[in-house]
């Protein structure tokens, strides 16, 4: 039984080792991790998870995790629930930024409402203590990429068959009190 507190892939990095200066970095799940992930994303299996990612301060008291993750995924077609194997390249940006730090906040408008811009950056993560996981940014950028219906390669769903009330030889079940009447 795994243990839900710990990640199923992990790479702890600790913020005060991190200078300007990018580092390189190259992340591969071993089997343990991979079935773990499986679990996680609900997969059949995961063949492969590799990233290359460049780590670095990001401003003053921030850190940026910038990359690409590929995976190799299989899954259950929703038509024929034979294996499918599916290829994951994604790029991976992340920023982090200690919890309590002016960065994080959101701006906000005269109402108070939080104004987004979804076609600007995404507004940094916080982070508590001394370590962000660089392995749960892999992870995460992986599952939000999966398909969520697999098909395997030339399936195609069946005719729909529809039937209209008319078609319906059920018997209606409030036919029965039709009849009552009210005292």
């Amino acid at each position: 039984m795994r243990d839900d507190s710990k990640p199923a892939f992990s790479y702890p990095v600790k913020v005060g080792h991190i200078s300007a200066n990018a580092v390189s970095v190259h992340l591969s799940a071993n089997e343990a991790e991979r079935r773990a992930l499986a679990n996680l994303w609900n997969v059949d299996e995961v063949l492969s998870l590799d990233a290359d990612l460049q780590i670095a301060r990001w401003k003053k008291d921030g850190v940026k995790i910038k990359g690409d993750v590929a995976a190799r995924i299989v899954q259950s077609c929703v038509v024929t629930l034979e294996p499918v194997e599916a290829d994951i390249n994604e790029p991976v940006e992340a920023i982090f930024v200690p919890e309590g730090s002016r960065l994080a906040r959101q701006a906000q408008n005269d109402g108070g409402e939080m104004v987004l811009n979804p076609d600007g950056p995404d507004i940094p993560e916080t982070f508590s203590g001394d370590t962000i996981d660089a392995g749960v940014v892999v992870s995460e950028h992986v599952a939000l990429a999966i398909d969520p219906y697999p098909r395997k390669e030339g399936v195609v769903f069946g005719e729909r068959i529809e039937s209209s009330a008319a078609d319906d030889k059920r018997p209606n079940p409030f036919a029965a009190l039709r009849d009552w009447k009210k005292d």
